[in-house]
């Protein structure tokens, strides 16, 4: 890892790129059921799709003695997206130091001006940036960049202790003969995606699709309808849905219940405890669909947001 700055025993750095599966891996390690959600592997895995090198480039680490205690992701210039070890959430010494870090422009983080911050572990450091003037977001007051979403997220899990109930229609395992249907099932479903054959190629080539699978559901006349993909973080640990969605013809027949059955499913074989997933807290259908699939709603999250 290249050096990005030292303070006392706390060091940030940009990870170089072949030391991102271990990167990885930490991240992975630090899911856990009985935490806020956080940034997960399979949120990296899907932004593996940008390449490895511009990939390292949005990452940050704060380590000591080569300890890595947080990971921050930069989802766009101005949103950056956290996690932190599950044993730092409430070290002043770590709160302190990245916040510091996030305030000087000079560090490489976040500009000056309008960003956000997804920090859902970690009240010290959530506490610390509000004294610095970040407050929690409103839904639509600041977008999270490329996605027009706004900053408070409704979060869903469902247990995965117990069978998974069929879906009720033809899941399959998206390999290289079904990328065509994957890919425009997405760009159906999200007007803005840019996604490709390309990138999903670039997606499951990366080492956290080791433990990811994407599912393609059908309905009676054979036509792709409704795509997700899943991420596992580990046995035992939480998994991830990302990204789902359901072609915008064929919406209204419980596609989206189905194909959030089949992740949920395809968690458990992974051996995933529960499986996770945040959308925007306006998206009252996608959130409809998630409950109807037995995800249970847990409290909004916000953002935290400086306005200028």
């Amino acid at each position: 890892m290249s050096p990005g700055g030292e303070l006392g025993h706390l060091a940030l750095r940009t990870p170089e790129a072949g030391t991102l599966p271990a990167v990885l891996d930490t991240v992975a390690g630090w899911q856990r059921d009985d935490l806020p959600l956080q940034l997960h592997p399979g949120d990296l895995g899907w932004a593996w799709q940008i390449g490895v090198a511009p990939l390292a480039d949005r990452l940050r680490t704060w380590s000591t003695d080569g300890r890595i205690l947080a990971v921050g992701f930069l989802d766009g210039p101005t949103l950056l997206r956290l996690a932190i070890a599950p044993g730092a959430g409430a070290d002043p010494a770590l709160a302190e130091r990245i916040a510091a870090d996030i305030a000087d422009p000079a560090r490489g983080i976040l500009p000056a001006g309008p960003a956000s911050i997804e920090a859902g572990f970690g009240d010290t450091l959530r506490g610390r940036l509000r004294s610095d003037g970040w407050s929690d977001g409103l839904n639509g007051h600041l977008p999270r960049d490329g996605r027009g979403e706004g900053d408070i997220w409704a979060q869903l899990v469902r247990d995965l202790s117990d069978p998974v109930p069929d879906p009720g229609v033809r899941i399959e395992v998206v390999g290289a003969s079904r990328v065509a249907g994957r890919v425009a099932v997405q760009r159906a479903a999200f007007e803005s995606s840019r996604f490709t054959a390309d990138r999903w190629q670039a997606v499951a080539d990366g080492p956290a699709y080791a433990s990811a699978r994407c599912l393609l559901a059908y309905d009676r006349a054979g036509s792709a309808v409704a795509m997700v993909t899943v991420w596992s973080a580990g046995a035992g640990r939480p998994g991830l849905l990302e990204p789902m969605g359901v072609h915008p013809a064929h919406r209204g027949h419980g596609h989206g219940r189905a194909i959030c059955l089949a992740a949920a499913a395809a968690l458990r074989d992974l051996g995933s405890s529960s499986a996770t997933v945040h959308t925007p807290a306006g998206n009252a259908a996608g959130v409809a669909t998630y409950a109807s699939a037995g995800y249970r709603r847990l409290p909004d999250a916000a953002d935290l947001v400086r306005s200028a």
